[in-house]
Parts: C-alpha cells; structure tokens; sequence
C-alpha cells in the first residue's frame, strides 16, 4: 500500500531535511559539497509531488530559502548546482513531452478486457518516468514482457530499481524502435500524440495497440475508452489507425 501525504507535509519535510543535511554535513565538508548533498536530497524529494509545480517547489525550497537568508558562505557559482541537479533530473529536451506525469495505480486495471494480449507479448511504456506506468501495465499484463525507456538517467536508475520485473532502458523515446512490441503504452502531452501516432503507424504491425492515457490522438476514431479511477481517460488504438476523413 501507498503512503499518500498530504500536502504541503512533502514539501516541508524535504526542506527539513535538506536543511538538516546541509547544517551536519558543515562540521565535516566544505560548504559546496554540503549543498551538493542536500540540493541531491531536495531533488530526490520531488518525486514525492503530486504535479509538476509541486515538484518544482520541492526540489527547488532548500537553494531558494538558503540564498534568501544568506546562511552560507558559497561562491557565486555553487548556485549552478541545483539548476545542474534538476537539467540531470529534468532535462530540457523532455520538456517537449511530458515532465515527469506519473500514472495513477489502478488507472490501466480494466485494460486488458478491452486490448488482450497473448502470453509473453512486449509491452513498452514511452517515457517510463519513475515506474508507475509500468507498475500499472503489470496489474493489468502480469504475464507480458515490459519494457521502459526513458531519457534522463537518474529516473532510468529509479525506475529499474523500483521495477525490478521489466527492462528499463536509458534512450529517446522517439528513436527506439517500437515494431517489437504488441502495445506502447505513453502519458505524454496532448502535442505529442500526433507524433506518436505517426511513429506507431510506421513501425508496429497490424492488430498492435498504442495506449494513451489522458490524452487523445487528433483526427483518429479510439478503438476504445476506458473511464479509469479518478475520471481519466483511457485510449487505445488499435493498428492500422482509423483516420478520420476531413
């Protein structure tokens, strides 16, 4: 079972921490590698959010409240290395898809009436983020084979930690070959859904399924929705797409 914390709760205990890292590590280490740790510590924290801008706040609390009190002695460029922790965490190319959207738990739990798939079938979650997409595929596929790619390698490091059962790879979603796999599985943003649905068209075969969650793709009748927990939307199509006629 989940532990849920109610917010800000995340937020606070993070800056806490942080804080309480920063002042220990003091008496030990230079102020720099002190603010190393627990700007690591406060980037880490973030994936406790529940949104973006709650991420966001996470991870950015402890630099920002330490630069307004002037508590530390840095140099000016040791404020380089928050910003350099959350491009590691949060590169800018992944802002052209979606950053970091994690998939609710049971959200993908009656998808496997609708898109049934034989024994053994791969399945790749696009963008895997920290695993909860896949975490949701294997409620619904405990016997496929998932596989996860995604781009920013300390969420590739958590993700096969917390996924120890499916193959999570460091890669551009947009450059890995799907034609292997039975279904792709995204949570991406609504602009990337036209792209999606071109790269599927191109390289998966007939009866595959390209799964959306949240988001549909422009100008294509879904093969069917799923009215997930919480009142999203789950799509999915099946290949060859039914392009609407304009």
């Amino acid at each position: 079972m989940t532990l849920r914390m109610p917010w800000p709760l995340p937020a606070l205990m993070a800056w806490a921490c942080a804080w309480l890292i920063f002042v220990l590590l003091q008496r030990a280490v230079p102020p720099v590698a002190a603010l190393l740790v627990a700007c690591l510590l406060g980037t880490a924290a973030s994936m406790l959010g529940g949104s973006w801008w709650r991420r966001g706040l996470i991870a950015t609390g402890f630099p920002l409240s330490l630069a307004l009190l002037g508590a530390a002695s840095l140099p000016n460029w040791a404020w380089l290395v928050p910003l350099s922790l959350l491009l590691l965490v949060y590169p800018l190319n992944a802002w052209r898809d979606a950053p970091l959207f994690p998939t609710p738990r049971y959200a993908l739990q009656a998808l496997a009436v609708q898109a049934p798939l034989p024994l053994g079938a791969r399945v790749l979650d696009a963008g895997c983020g920290v695993g909860d997409g896949l975490k949701a595929l294997r409620h619904a596929y405990p016997a496929a084979q998932l596989d996860g790619v995604e781009w920013s390698w300390p969420l590739r490091l958590l993700c096969a930690l917390r996924c120890p059962w499916a193959f999570v790879r460091r890669g551009d979603m947009w450059a890995a070959d799907w034609s292997a796999y039975r279904m792709v599985y995204l949570f991406q943003r609504p602009e990337s859904m036209a792209r999606a649905a071109a790269k599927a068209e191109a390289e998966m075969a007939a009866g595959s399924w390209l799964v959306s969650l949240e988001f549909a793709v422009p100008g294509v009748l879904p093969s069917a929705q799923l009215r997930a927990p919480g009142g999203r939307v789950v799509w999915l199509y099946r290949l060859p797409l039914n392009r609407v006629e304009e």
